[in-house]
C-alpha cells in the first residue's frame, strides 16, 4: 500500500509539471505564430509609416528654414544662406 501512494504523489507532480510546461510552451508558441502572421504586414504599414514621417521632417524643415530666412531679412536687410524659402525683402 506504501508502493501505490508514492507512485500516485509522483504522478501527481509529474502531471503538475507537465501541465506547467505545455502552458508555457502555449503562450510562447501562440505569441510566435502572431509575430510570424502579422510580420509582413506590419513591415508594409511601417514603411508607410515611415515616409510620411520623413516627409513631415522634410516640410517641418522647410517651413522652419523659411522662417529663419524671413526673419533674417526683415532684421538685416539681406539673407545670409540659401535657404529654401522665399524672400520678399529687397537684398542689397
Amino acid at each position: 500500500m506504501t508502493e501505490i501512494s508514492k507512485s500516485e504523489a509522483i504522478s501527481r507532480r509529474m502531471a503538475l509539471s507537465l501541465f506547467g510546461r505545455l502552458a508555457a510552451f502555449a503562450v510562447a508558441a501562440s505569441t510566435t505564430a502572431l509575430t510570424v502572421s502579422d510580420a509582413e504586414a506590419q513591415t508594409v504599414g511601417m514603411e508607410r509609416r515611415q515616409e510620411r514621417r520623413a516627409g513631415r521632417h522634410e516640410r517641418r524643415e522647410a517651413r522652419r528654414a523659411g522662417r529663419h530666412e524671413r526673419r533674417e531679412v526683415r532684421r538685416t536687410g539681406t539673407t545670409t544662406g540659401a535657404g529654401t524659402g522665399t524672400t520678399t525683402g529687397a537684398a542689397k
